[in-house]
C-alpha cells in the first residue's frame, strides 16, 4: 500500500468529510473519492460509515487510521535523518587519536562536536600505532585520525593541524630538572631512557633513537611502557627520562619536572580518506578550522 493512500485515509478520518479532505489534499473530490473506494474494494471492508453529513470511521477504519498515523510519522522521521545526515547533521563519525592528540585542540574541538552536533553519535578510540591508526582510516574502521606521524598514502588526506616541541620529561629530583630552561640534544646521553615498546610504536620508538644519533649519544634504555600514564609513572618512579609530546604537561604527573628540547618539533596531523561520502567528516573539519 503506498503512503500516499494512508495519507489519503488519515486525511478523511481528520476531516470527516471528502470534501475537507480534498481541499486539504489538493485533490479533486470525484478523484479522492475514486481512491477511497478503489482502497475499500481491494481490501473487502468498509472504512467509513456517513453520519449526518459527514463520515467516521468504522471498526476496521479506526484500526487502519491508528496505524496510518505512526506509518506517516515514520516515514518523515526517516526523511529528516536522510535531509540531516546528507548535511552533516546527524549519524556516526568514529574517531580515533593517539594520547598526545588528546591533550591538544582535539579536546575542545570534541567538546564543540557535542555541543553543536547532538545527533552524531561520536565514537573515539584511543591508539598507540600511528601504522594502524592510519590503515584503519583506509579500511573504514575509522572516519578520522589524530596523530602524528601517518602513513604516506595517495588514498589519504591530511592536514597539519598543530605543532608543539617534544619535551623531556624527568624525574624530579634529577640533576638535569635543577633548570626549567629548554636542553639541547645531548641530554639525552645523560639519562636513561623510558620508551614505547617498539613493537607498539614502531615510528616514535625510532624518532627518539634517531634523536640520540643526531646528538651523538647511545641511548640507554631504562624502563618500557604501553601508555602515557605509563611512561610518566616509571619517570617519577626514577627509571629514568620519557621524550613525548609537550602537550603532556596536562598530565600533570607529580615527581615529574620538565625541559623541553631544544630544536625538536612534532606535528599532529589530521586523517581522512581521500574520497570521502561521510558529510560529518567534512562538518568536523569545519568546526575545527580544517576545511
Amino acid at each position: 500500500m503506498e503512503l500516499r493512500m494512508l495519507a489519503y485515509v488519515v486525511a478523511i478520518a481528520e476531516e470527516g468529510t471528502i470534501s475537507g479532505a480534498a481541499r486539504r489534499l489538493h485533490l479533486t473530490q470525484p478523484t479522492l473519492s475514486r481512491q477511497l473506494r478503489d482502497l475499500e474494494r481491494r481490501l473487502s471492508v468498509d472504512l467509513f460509515a456517513r453520519k449526518g453529513r459527514g463520515l467516521v470511521p468504522t471498526v476496521a477504519g479506526h484500526a487502519l487510521v491508528r496505524r496510518a498515523t505512526t506509518v506517516l510519522a515514520e516515514a518523515e522521521a526517516a526523511l529528516d535523518d536522510v535531509r540531516l545526515a546528507a548535511q552533516g547533521m546527524t549519524g556516526r563519525l568514529t574517531i580515533t587519536f593517539a594520547g598526545s592528540g588528546i591533550n591538544g585542540p582535539l579536546c575542545e574541538t570534541l567538546g564543540r562536536v557535542r555541543t553543536e552536533l547532538p545527533g552524531v553519535d561520536l565514537r573515539l578510540e584511543e591508539s598507540f600505532s600511528d601504522a594502524d591508526m592510519s590503515q584503519g582510516v583506509l579500511d573504514g574502521r575509522y572516519d578520522l585520525a589524530v596523530q602524528r606521524l601517518p602513513v604516506r598514502d595517495a588514498r589519504l588526506s591530511t592536514r597539519v593541524w598543530w605543532r608543539e616541541p617534544l619535551t623531556l620529561f624527568l624525574p624530579a629530583g634529577h640533576a638535569l630538572a635543577r633548570t626549567a630552561e629548554p636542553a639541547p640534544l645531548t641530554v639525552l646521553g645523560e639519562i636513561p631512557l623510558v620508551l614505547w615498546p617498539r613493537e607498539v610504536s614502531t615510528r616514535s620508538y625510532d624518532e627518539i633513537i634517531a634523536l640520540c644519533h643526531q646528538a651523538g649519544v647511545v641511548p640507554r634504555i631504562g624502563a618500557e611502557g604501553r601508555s602515557a600514564q605509563t611512561l610518566l609513572a616509571l619517570v617519577a618512579a626514577g627509571f629514568g627520562g620519557t621524550v613525548i609530546a609537550d602537550s603532556h604537561r596536562a598530565l600533570r604527573r607529580a615527581g615529574v619536572a620538565t625541559r623541553v628540547l631544544e630544536g625538536t618539533s612534532t606535528t599532529q596531523h589530521l586523517v581522512w580518506r581521500a574520497e570521502e561520502p561521510n558529510p560529518l567528516v567534512e562538518r568536523f573539519r569545519a568546526i575545527a578550522g580544517l576545511a
